[in-house]
Order: C-alpha cells, then sequence, then structure tokens
C-alpha cells in the first residue's frame, strides 16, 4: 500500500490507502494542476472513502453477542466495538483510519470543486460537480453516524458536529478548526445534496453503480432526509427512484435463495452492477469480510445462531426457514453470515504473502429505499398507512412470498413481548424492543406496530451492512451486551457512548472530544 500523507486536517499522520488517484500521491502544494475534465473526473474516483464503518456499527448493534472466552477475536478493534470502548488499536477499520479516509475523500471532492470553480463553473463539468458534492455529503454524513449523537432537532444546535470541510485544506490543523454543532453538519449536508442533485448526469460514468448516478443520489438524499426528520421529503425524492410499482425493481430473493450452494458466488450475485436492485456499490478496505464470514476465526463476538433464531428470521410469515433468506446462511453457531459482504485479497506482493483485504458493499439498494419511504409515510404528521403497508408487502412478497393486511401486521407484532434488557434465557430473546424516538413522535400504538414490522424487516435487509446501528440510535433502542463472566453492559438511551469517539490523535491536535458517561 502506498503511504500517502493525510494532509487534510487533525491526524497529523501518515494513512495507508490502497490504489489511490495518481493526484493524491503528493500533497495538494505539489500536484500536477487540476485544469481539464478528465483531471477533474480522475480525481473524483478517490472522493469515495477507502475504510468501511460496518465492522464497528455492526459489532456495536444488537446483531452481536459475546460468545465467550473460549474463542478468539480478529483484532482488538472486535473487541472494543463491542464493548462500546473508545478506540485506539491500529486496525484497518479503526476510527483513526475511517477519519483519515473520509476526510481524504472530503478532500478528492473540495480539490475537484475548486478546479471546477477556477474554470469558470462550465456547464459541461456540471457532472462532475454533481458527484463531488454529494461525495462530499456522503463523507460527512458517515462521519455523523458514527461520531455523532443522532439528529434531534430539539438537541441538535447543542450536540457536537464534526468539521465540516469546503476547501482543499494544506495545514495539519487550520486555525479555528472546530467541530461546529449537528445542526450546523446536517444543514450543510443538507445544501450540498440540494445543489448537487440537480447536476448529476449518469452519461458521465462508464460504470454509473460505481458512482453517485441519479438513482443512488436520490436514494442518498432520501436516506438523509429520513435522518433529518424531513418525511415529505423522504418521500419526494424515494419516489423518484421507485415510482409507484417498484416491484420488478426489488430483489428477487427467491431465485437469490435458490442459487448454488457456494458462498463467494452468491456474494458476487448481490454485489452484481447488474441487479437492479442494487444502486450504488462502494469498494473500501475492511477486516469485516473475515470478522463475519463463515469461517472459524473472530468467534468471540459475532451474529450468533441464537440472535437469527429468535430475533431476524421469524415473522409474521411463520417460522425462520419460511424466509428465503435462510436458505444459504454460512457459519458457525458462534457466528452466522448471509452470502452479502465477501472479502477480496489484493495482493501487493505475491511471492511475500503480502495485501490487504478489502468489500464491495451495496451502499444504497431498492430494499431499503422502499424501507424509508414506507417509514417515512408512517412517521408524517398524517400517516399514511395504508400507503406504508403497500411498500412494506412488496418487499415482504420478495422475501417471503406472502402479503398481509394491515390490520394482519398491526395484530403480530402486538401480540409480541418487548426483548428484556437482560435475559434470564435465550428464549427470551424476541424481534421487538422498546423504542424511544430521537425527536420525533409515532401517532398512537397501531402505527408502533408497523414501525415495528418495519425496523424488522430493516434489520433483515441490511443485516452485516451498518445500518442496524443507525436505527438504534435514530429510535433510542436501548440494548444490552452479554459479556462472558461480568455482569451485561447496558446502553441505555442517553448513553454517551452512542457517539463513538473521535481518534484520540485528532484529540491530541487540539479537536474536542466527545462527552462520556460520568
Amino acid at each position: 500500500m502506498n503511504n500517502i500523507r493525510t494532509y487534510i486536517l487533525l491526524a497529523g499522520s501518515l494513512f495507508a490507502l490502497a490504489s489511490c488517484n495518481d493526484f493524491l500521491d503528493t500533497i495538494p502544494d505539489d500536484r500536477t494542476d487540476i485544469d481539464s475534465e478528465q483531471k477533474i473526473t480522475n480525481i473524483l474516483v478517490s472522493a469515495y472513502p477507502e475504510v468501511s464503518t460496518i465492522l464497528i456499527s455492526e459489532l456495536a448493534s444488537d446483531n452481536a453477542k459475546d460468545n465467550g472466552a473460549l474463542y478468539d477475536i480478529y483484532g482488538q478493534i472486535q473487541r472494543d466495538a463491542y464493548l462500546w470502548n473508545d478506540m485506539t488499536s491500529e486496525d484497518t477499520d479503526a476510527p483513526k483510519y475511517i477519519w483519515d479516509a473520509h476526510y481524504n475523500a472530503i478532500c478528492s471532492a473540495n480539490q475537484a470543486l475548486q478546479a471546477i470553480e477556477l474554470m469558470g463553473n462550465p456547464e459541461n463539468l456540471n457532472p462532475q460537480k454533481g458527484e463531488a458534492l454529494l461525495c462530499r455529503a456522503y463523507a460527512h454524513f458517515q462521519l455523523a453516524n458514527l461520531f455523532c449523537m443522532p439528529y434531534n432537532p430539539q438537541t441538535a444546535d447543542q450536540e457536537l458536529g464534526i468539521p465540516y470541510t469546503t476547501t482543499p485544506e494544506t495545514e495539519v490543523m487550520p486555525d479555528g478548526i472546530e467541530r461546529g454543532t449537528l445542526s450546523q453538519v446536517y444543514e450543510n449536508i443538507n445544501k450540498d445534496i440540494e445543489e448537487g442533485l440537480p447536476l448529476i448526469n449518469d452519461e458521465a460514468y462508464s460504470v454509473p453503480k460505481y458512482h453517485f448516478n441519479k438513482r443512488a443520489s436520490y436514494a442518498f438524499a432520501a436516506r438523509f432526509n429520513l435522518y433529518y426528520l424531513r418525511f415529505d421529503k423522504v418521500i419526494e425524492y424515494a419516489s423518484t427512484v421507485l415510482g409507484d410499482n417498484p416491484v420488478n425493481d426489488v430483489r428477487n430473493w427467491k431465485s437469490f435463495s435458490e442459487l448454488a450452494t457456494d458462498f463467494e458466488l452468491r456474494c458476487n450475485s448481490y454485489i452484481a452492477h447488474t441487479e437492479p436492485c442494487n444502486l450504488m456499490l462502494v469498494t473500501a478496505q475492511s477486516s469485516w469480510p473475515y470478522v463475519h464470514g463463515p469461517y472459524g476465526i473472530g468467534l468471540r463476538y459475532g451474529n450468533a445462531y441464537n440472535i437469527l433464531l429468535n430475533e431476524i428470521l421469524p415473522g409474521p410469515w411463520g417460522a425462520y426457514n419460511q424466509l428465503f433468506m435462510s436458505n444459504g446462511i454460512w457459519g458457525f453457531e458462534q457466528k452466522y453470515s448471509f452470502p452479502k459482504v465477501n472479502g477480496y485479497f489484493e495482493y501487493t506482493d505475491k511471492t511475500a504473502g503480502i495485501g490487504f483485504l478489502h468489500l464491495v458493499n451495496v451502499a444504497f439498494s431498492i430494499d431499503e429505499l422502499l424501507l424509508c419511504r414506507a417509514e417515512a409515510y408512517l412517521l408524517k404528521q398524517a400517516p399514511e398507512a395504508d400507503k406504508a403497508v403497500a411498500d412494506i408487502n412488496i418487499l415482504m412478497n420478495s422475501m417471503t412470498g406472502k402479503t398481509f393486511t394491515k390490520e394482519q401486521l398491526i395484530n403480530y407484532y402486538a401480540a409480541r413481548k418487548y426483548m428484556p434488557l437482560h435475559l434470564k434465557s435465550e428464549d427470551d430473546r424476541t424481534i421487538k424492543k422498546k423504542i424511544n424516538p430521537q425527536g420525533f413522535t409515532i401517532a398512537d400504538s397501531d402505527t408502533e406496530n408497523l414501525i415495528q414490522c418495519l425496523l424488522h424487516m430493516r434489520r433483515i435487509i441490511t443485516v452485516h451492512e451498518g445500518l442496524r446501528w443507525n436505527d438504534i440510535k435514530r429510535y433510542g433502542i436501548e440494548i444490552s451486551h452479554n459479556r462472558d463472566g461480568q455482569a451485561d453492559d447496558v446502553l441505555l438511551v442517553n448513553d454517551l457512548r452512542r457517539a463513538m469517539q473521535i481518534p484520540q490523535e485528532v484529540i491530541a491536535a487540539g479537536l474536542e472530544a466527545n462527552p462520556r458517561n460520568n
């Protein structure tokens, strides 16, 4: 891997990145002038973060349990993420590398935007400008989801944000740099999205699904506005992609489950750019494919059989085996893997066996977007439950071959008990957890039970992809992590560990740390 200076801010360290564009091989002052459409297009290849947030997010969520000291860990980051510790390790997935990779991506976007401005903002560069704005918004959004508390309009102007950088930095620690508030971060993300959306043009890409193509851009806008609690905007943006009848674009889970029993083959099918359900694919360095994958390593903390059997796979459709996804789960009792996120090892020196592991992840999909719209229908000021159920049923049918009435869904989830924070036995695990919405309200008990259905489906659809942690934060879901030989560690609704600690190198450079529980 090439050592490339993290010149954009704060860390004061060298960051190892692979497959970077040549423009990032030198500090900004020494770069070749970015003075042509091709050079701007090239630098935008590096405007997508090359380290993933998935490992930390999945292990911090309720998708993992402690299987006991008998089993090993795969790097200190696996343990620290599960225990909600402040993380100082040098693992690829550690906060230090996440922070640096995302600000590297932001710097590339800012370099492109500055070059376009210096060239007079010509109309032929509108697609590149749009992509740069969406990339800048996305990288900041990912950082905010990991290092900040959930957005709540009642508290966001008091919550710490992350530095929102809009110019290419040439100093490690520019004077006056501050984290700002979470409210300011969301305002800036929204501004970049709104400016960038109309500029996106798919004809600028040879393989659109590896970029912010038009449909992916609107899917990102929908997810962001869901977190921003602007539900009419969610419906508007999602409908631009979904239309009124997205049946043909959802993933055909039945056909997927009938593929040959081969983990790699199914993973490759899941992330195929020809799959209509997939809107945007991202690549990143990560050990997550090994940590969660069907391998006898890192078995200490994982998506164990008891979680799958009691919390994820059963539902209104019946037992776990009535869900098409359940056909094709690999692994061990301590951790089972859906064939979604495979590892791809790239050698830098085949003789020495040296290289790096990366993953390809479906960043935005029709399935998840459909659930964004359904959730917005339920949470808007005048809920539209029938429209939400129609969207839910499109996905439900693709997942199980069945559909349900609104009353059937309400009654099923109403009959389920809330899962207790402290388990007396594994049989206490259930699919339903108490929710404490952050900054929004749920109209009534029927709506809450439909939300329980929706959160359940989101958990299934996004398992191994990191989004469950965001849902736990947005809905203030209290969870506990068992610890072998110790009392359970409980994450309460106002626990400050819901915002992961920013890197120690950044704190040492002068940026304010996240507060911690007394």
